[in-house]
């Protein structure tokens, strides 16, 4: 018997040998290409295993209407500047007090002189007294006169009653400043009774209210005329 391999044997062993070093390179090579590939698509984004990313709003639905979505704005919540600083509380403005000054009728300025002076020391006794004298008509101009004539004729119907109560303009003697109406009745009936002592005196009967200086003071009042009467032209 002959002891010599047969070469066919180890022709297949190196064969085999070369069969699995080949796939092996082949394996490295895919491993490579396949390494390099990937770098490529993280670098140009174009890896096709890659996951997608997911937004956390959910898609609608495939054919349904995108409804709009409204973004709330917060609103932003101011601070006091100063929390410790008590607001203040605006007080309306207080209503001026106007002061009415009496008109020119309702004071003794127009009077005469004569009666202005005898007036006056009247109206002082009567205040300590505690009476006031207050002046309702003083001097009158001549149109408010006539005003005053013309409402009395209608009111009593004829001139000669109407003049009972007032005289045309020319013979009055609040147009000429020389008489004084006063009020309230008080103060006519202090006046009746202490005007002469001023020299002032009630002059007729009808009206309780009507004084004039018709005497020196001190002196007794003249007798009083039962009410006004016009002269004759």
């Amino acid at each position: 018997m002959r002891n010599d391999l047969p070469p066919r044997r180890t022709g297949a062993v190196r064969t085999r040998l070369l069969s699995v070093t080949g796939v092996v390179l082949v394996g490295a090579v895919i491993g490579s290409l396949l390494l390099w590939h990937a770098q490529l698509g993280e670098m140009f984004g174009l890896a096709a295993d890659k996951e997608p990313v997911v937004s956390s709003v959910s898609a609608p639905a495939v054919g349904a209407p995108v409804a709009e979505t409204t973004l709330a704005t917060p609103t932003p919540t101011r601070s006091p500047s100063n929390p410790s600083r008590t607001p203040t509380t605006t007080k309306p403005p207080k209503k001026k007090t106007v002061k009415t000054t009496p008109s020119r009728e309702e004071s003794i300025d127009g009077l005469s002189p004569k009666l202005k002076a005898r007036l006056t020391k009247a109206i002082a006794a009567a205040k300590a007294d505690g009476v006031t004298i207050r002046i309702t008509s003083g001097r009158r101009s001549a149109a408010k006169q006539q005003r005053l004539l013309n409402e009395a004729i209608k009111k009593y119907g004829s001139y000669k009653v109407a003049t009972r109560w007032v005289l045309p303009p020319k013979y009055s003697a609040h147009v000429l400043g020389k008489a004084v109406d006063i009020g309230p009745t008080a103060a006519m009936t202090w006046l009746n009774q202490n005007g002469w002592r001023y020299g002032v005196c009630r002059r007729y009967d009808n009206e309780p209210w009507h004084f004039e200086a018709l005497t020196a003071p001190g002196t007794k009042c003249p007798p009083r005329e039962p009410h006004a009467v016009a002269k004759a032209d």
